[in-house]
């Protein structure tokens, strides 16, 4: 009985969690504390989390919170000690309190960006928020492109993490992408494929159906989040030629999946 009344009460929750979000954002543009960044990471892990639970039902969003966290904290422990999928790199106290030498914090962004990454590739191609996928070589195309959707977030925030914020030191800061090195994005594209990769294996199509009847608008939760991102991008990004950048790499996919939930909305309330 209580499961039933908070799954009927989660849309609102949703939506509660994303305005407190663009609060958070807003505040974000006028203080870049330490605070301001942990509490905006924490509200859009909460939202996706909170959409994901609807959209896919509470067991495969809390595996796929357990497996982008997990996999996510291990990258980025593995490139801060050894230098792997992204080169050496050495965080500092920017962004709050660390688990190992990786704050908090960014595992739970890995799950948010690979989750708004899934649901934009699904509206894409399935016209609809979940996964259609039936074989390995369709969950791997699907896979990879949410992959790039998720990098083309990291092609604007990343500068503006370590030139403006100072989250993190690189040791070769000479890179070709604005002082970073090409090898962080292809290791954010393997990373995020290896998350969505291994979700879609071990979640079959009929699991990533939803337990509860679908809600149009809370559909929009993960892509308001990244549209967010690329407005934040485009007003705050740095250096400045970021803000040119972010409305092509990420306004074409999110463009894109509002096509896909229009066409998808119209369907499920006919």
């Amino acid at each position: 009985m209580r499961a039933q009344t908070l799954l009927q009460h989660l849309p609102a929750a949703s939506f509660l969690l994303l305005g407190a979000f663009g609060l958070a954002t807003i505040a974000r543009v006028y203080n870049d504390t330490t605070a301001a960044l942990v509490t905006a990471s924490v509200l859009m892990f909460a939202c996706c989390w909170a959409s994901a639970a609807h959209l896919l039902g509470a067991r495969p969003a809390f595996r796929f919170v357990l497996l982008a966290v997990g996999m996510g904290w291990f990258a980025e422990q593995m490139g801060t000690s050894h230098g792997w999928f992204f080169g050496h790199y050495t965080y500092t106290d920017v962004l709050g309190p660390r688990i190992g030498d990786v704050p908090i914090v960014i595992p739970l962004m890995w799950f948010a960006l690979t989750y708004m990454g899934y649901v934009i590739t699904n509206l894409i191609v399935w016209q609809a928020p979940v996964d259609g996928t039936t074989g390995l070589g369709h969950a791997a195309g699907l896979s990879f492109l949410a992959a790039m959707v998720v990098t083309a977030f990291d092609l604007g925030a990343d500068p503006y993490f370590v030139y403006t914020l100072k989250a993190w030191i690189m040791a070769k800061t000479d890179g070709a992408w604005f002082g970073e090195t090409v090898q962080g994005f292809v290791g954010w594209v393997f990373v995020a494929f290896a998350i969505l990769f291994t979700f879609r294996l071990t979640t079959g199509p009929q699991a990533v159906r939803p337990a509860t009847p679908f809600l149009p608008r809370h559909a929009l939760v993960p892509l308001a989040l990244y549209g967010a991102g690329m407005v934040f991008q485009m007003v705050m990004g740095a250096p400045v030629e970021i803000r040119t950048i972010a409305p092509f790499a990420m306004g074409i996919p999110l463009l894109c999946s509002l096509a896909g939930w229009q066409r998808w909305s119209k369907e499920t309330t006919a």
